[in-house]
């Protein structure tokens, strides 16, 4: 059974194709900007060198069409027809309240995720555009739905609600979603399979760092608080957005700027990391830039590691207790740095960190001792993986 992974952006389709009989990943590709000038398609079959198409794709159907085209083109492809094709899994950002788990998709379920494109307005609209784009190009196919928000629906309701009026949360549904959820979920699954342990008796904090951050309490396999909320700024600091921020620094802002798009472009955009560096939003230039010297990025560095900190305590005080910490994601999986500074000083908890350990990039790993009551691993995501085992098992279900 071979099934497609797509993840759908407003300009740009990353796709995996995976053979589920043994989950070996057989091709891989980006299509970029989509209804934009220098357009192009980078198709990997594994093994193999990349393949790469610039072309006129005014659309995500013409995308859609391009990568269908390349995995069954007899030099680069990896399928002899579009039969072998048995399903696709599709990455949804947002499926609100309405959206638990992963689903089949049909003509509810596409209702559905429109109705909650207010929840994630950026993000939403491309993806059921990849959706409607796969069923057009490949009729009779499954689609499966997989939300990057599901994994945390089960929260209690003291974790996710806000302090502000009840009634917000009633008619405008304003209340801690998280996100990353496919990330997290894989992640804490996995490590549990490197203990030796049912994940139901471990009590885990997944910290997935990168250009956008969240860390999550997973209790009993199930998720019971995470740092991102209702939008994609709460938490630690991140690339370009804030993390946690006092309300009364927005209100301040708006007051004295007069436009919420100004300030909102604040906290998205020009904030974070590179906000307080002055140097860049990515950990690689600002680690670079600290070690000559830099103390702005000396400041972001610290500012980052001390949050992560914060929220490894705070969840182990929630759960009462903690077995394993999870570093996850571009800066978690590469930053030696980064997960030294977080794990410094956690002795209290149980932590013994091993430093000679730690000099790895992109590697599943363990990082402290053999006698640290807590443990700590590093372990390269697969969302993908999760997608396409979702979308497997609902395929067959039918």
């Amino acid at each position: 059974m071979k099934v497609l992974v797509l993840n759908c952006g407003s300009s740009s389709l990353k796709y995996q194709l995976i053979d589920m009989s043994d989950e070996t990943l057989l091709a891989k590709g980006l299509v970029e900007r989509i209804g934009l000038d220098g357009a192009r398609i980078k198709h990997v079959k594994v093994g193999s060198e990349p393949f790469i198409k610039e072309t006129h794709i005014p659309n995500h159907d013409v995308a859609v069409k391009l990568v269908v085209d390349a995995l069954q083109d007899p030099q680069h492809g990896v399928v002899k027809d579009l039969s072998e094709l048995s399903a696709v899994g599709h990455r949804v950002v947002h499926g609100g309240e309405k959206f638990t788990r992963s689903v089949l998709v049909d003509q509810e379920v596409l209702k559905g995720i429109e109705e909650v494109i207010p929840l994630a307005p950026l993000h939403n609209p491309a993806n059921l555009m990849g959706i409607k784009a796969v069923m057009h190009a490949l009729p009779g196919t499954p689609n499966v739905a997989v939300f990057d928000t599901a994994f945390h629906q089960t929260m209690p309701a003291h974790a996710y609600m806000y302090g502000i009026p009840y009634e917000h949360y009633e008619k405008d549904r304003v209340r801690r979603y998280g996100f990353h959820g496919t990330s997290h979920f894989y992640v804490a699954h996995r490590v549990a399979e490197a203990m030796g342990r049912p994940i139901e008796e471990l009590k885990i904090v997944t910290c997935h760092l990168g250009n956008g951050s969240s860390i999550t309490a997973v209790s009993g396999g199930k998720s019971v608080d995470t740092s991102l909320g209702y939008g994609t700024t709460e938490g630690i600091l991140m690339g370009t957005r804030s993390g946690n921020l006092d309300p009364s620094v927005m209100i301040y802002l708006m007051e004295k700027y007069g436009d919420p798009k100004v300030v909102s472009d604040v906290v998205h955009k020009k904030s974070g990391v590179c906000g307080i560096s002055g140097v860049s939003s990515d950990m690689r230039d600002v680690e670079e830039a600290m070690e000559k010297g830099d103390q702005r990025c000396k400041l972001a560095f610290d500012m980052l590691c001390y949050g992560i900190k914060k929220y490894i305590g705070a969840y182990a005080a929630a759960m009462g207790g903690i077995d394993a910490i999870v570093f996850t994601a571009g800066i978690g999986e590469n930053s030696d740095l980064v997960r030294e500074a977080v794990c410094k000083d956690l002795e209290f908890l149980g932590v013994k960190f091993d430093p000679s350990k730690n000099k790895v990039r992109g590697k599943e790993a363990e990082l402290t001792t053999p006698d640290s009551k807590v443990k700590v691993y590093v372990i390269p995501t697969n969302e993908e993986l999760v997608i396409a085992r979702d979308t497997k098992e609902l395929a067959l279900k039918g």
